[in-house]
């Protein structure tokens, strides 16, 4: 079993940057694609970003396109959502969720089988 612990999250300003990490134990991280999902309050869970397993592409939902960027360090078993330009709309809970060896199909939740438990990012006007 796959175990992800997400940390970063915190408050900021509008403007600000954050970093997040999704650290995995358990099994060989290297082998998963992970995506980085977020959900409001009274709002749906929304994809934001992934990046694949095997040649480590990456994937943005439209509205974080030029400010997130996902990137991982599998020697450390660590994906990372760097987060500039923060806008009060980016506010949410944050999971990070992994799936071996998947290689399409990263916006869906579905697919995704492990899932941390969440980081809050709060960014205020």
């Amino acid at each position: 079993q796959l175990q992800l612990v997400e940390s970063g999250g915190g408050w900021v300003q509008a403007g600000g940057s954050l970093r997040l990490s999704c650290a995995a134990s358990g099994r060989t991280f290297s082998s998963y694609a992970v995506g980085w999902f977020r959900q409001a309050p009274g709002k749906e869970r929304e994809f934001a970003a992934a990046i694949s397993w095997y040649d480590t592409s990456t994937y943005y939902t439209d509205s974080v396109k030029g400010r997130f960027t996902i990137s991982r360090e599998n020697a450390k078993n660590t994906v990372y959502l760097q987060m500039n330009s923060l806008k009060p709309e980016d506010s949410a809970v944050y999971y990070c969720a992994a799936s071996k060896f998947r290689v399409s199909g990263y916006t869906d939740d579905k697919g995704y089988d492990n899932w941390g438990q969440g980081t809050q990012v709060t960014v205020s006007s």
